[in-house]
């Protein structure tokens, strides 16, 4: 497994290329409506497709914050539902993770 310094580069630059795509999602979505109501709807639709992306980069983006102030904290690698290590492994796929596979697996269970 890396050590904590590589992991907080990667997690910080995974970090700012989704701020900056979802900064350019919000921009996007500033944008005005088209005169005519067919664009309209066309326009609507793809607005709740990028606020649904954007949605989804937000929960990512707090999640990769978690898991810089675990590593601040000497937290990190230790699963926030039973306090257990996280496996090398599932730290390597998801880098973020704060939970491990059995605590995550119960949690998407319930």
């Amino acid at each position: 497994m890396r050590d904590h310094d590589d992991i907080a580069t990667l997690l910080r630059s995974r970090l700012i290329e989704l701020q900056a795509r979802s900064e350019a999602i919000e921009r996007d979505l500033q944008h005005p409506l088209e005169q005519d109501s067919a664009e309209q709807a066309i326009d609507l639709e793809d607005d709740e497709a990028l606020s649904a992306v954007d949605a989804m980069l937000g929960e990512e983006i707090a999640a990769i914050q978690r898991a810089l102030l675990r590593l601040e904290t000497d937290d990190y690698g230790l699963c926030a539902g039973c306090g257990a290590e996280i496996g090398a492994a599932r730290l390597e796929a998801q880098p973020a993770a704060a939970l491990c596979i059995e605590c995550a697996q119960s949690n998407a269970s319930s």
